[in-house]
C-alpha cells in the first residue's frame, strides 16, 4: 500500500498564511482568507459576503460608469476562487453561496463593442478601446463549481448546482444542476431529482 503524499504547508508557507490572515482581518474582516497580491478597484461598489477565500493574483475590479452607488459585485456566502481569477463588473456580477472557482477563471458583464448585426455595431475602423461598451449583467448560482479557465460572456445566467468544465466559454444561459463543456458552453449531463443521478442530455 503506497504512502499517502505528505501536503502539509512548510513553516514558511505557515508564516506566510498567518501575514495574509492579518492582512485579511484588517482590509477585508468579512472574508476568510484573502492570499496577496490581490488588485481590487471600485472596492466601494464590491460586496465580499461573509467568509470569502482567494487564491493569489486574483483581480476585482468595479467601476462606476454613471451616478448610481450600488455594488457592482456580489459575492455570496462561502464563496472560494482561487488564484488568477479576474471579475469585471459596469453593471452587475451577482455570485451566488458556496461557490467554487478554479485558477484563471474571468468573469464579466461588459465588452468592448457590439458585434451582433444591429444598428449599434461597432466599426472595425474604430480603436477597440474607444468602441462603446455593451454591458449585461451575470448572476451565477448557489454552489456552483466553474473550472480551469472558464470564461463566463456578458448577460450569462448560471444556475444553481451546475459544473463548468475547464475552458469552457460560457456564452449562453445553463439551467440548473447542468453539466456544460465546451467553447461555447453546451449542456451534456443534468442531475435528475427523480433518479438521483446525473444523466446524459441528447444534443
Amino acid at each position: 500500500m503506497s504512502r499517502l503524499t505528505n501536503n502539509e504547508y512548510s513553516f514558511k508557507d505557515k508564516i506566510q498564511l498567518a501575514w495574509w490572515l492579518l492582512r485579511t482581518k484588517l482590509q477585508v474582516p468579512s472574508a476568510r482568507l484573502i492570499r496577496y497580491p490581490f488588485i481590487v478597484r471600485g472596492g466601494g461598489y464590491i460586496d465580499y459576503g461573509q467568509r470569502l477565500t482567494t487564491g493569489v493574483g486574483c483581480r476585482i475590479e468595479a467601476f462606476r460608469m454613471n451616478d448610481s452607488k450600488h455594488k457592482r459585485i456580489i459575492f455570496g456566502n462561502d464563496v472560494q476562487i482561487n488564484d488568477y481569477v479576474h471579475i469585471s463588473a459596469i453593471e452587475k456580477v451577482d455570485i451566488g453561496n458556496n461557490v467554487l472557482m478554479a485558477s484563471h477563471v474571468y468573469i464579466s458583464d461588459n465588452s468592448h463593442g457590439y458585434y451582433d448585426g444591429s444598428h449599434c455595431d461597432s466599426s472595425p475602423q474604430t480603436p477597440p478601446k474607444d468602441r462603446a461598451y455593451k454591458v449585461l449583467p451575470v448572476k451565477i448560482g448557489d454552489n456552483v463549481w466553474l473550472g480551469e479557465g472558464v470564461i463566463v460572456m456578458p448577460g450569462v445566467e448560471i444556475g444553481s448546482g451546475c459544473v463548468i468544465g475547464a475552458h469552457s466559454v460560457v456564452n449562453k444561459d445553463i439551467p440548473t444542476d447542468c453539466i456544460a463543456v465546451g467553447a461555447p458552453a453546451k449542456v451534456i449531463k443534468q442531475y435528475s431529482q427523480l433518479t438521483r443521478k446525473w444523466e446524459k442530455v441528447t444534443l
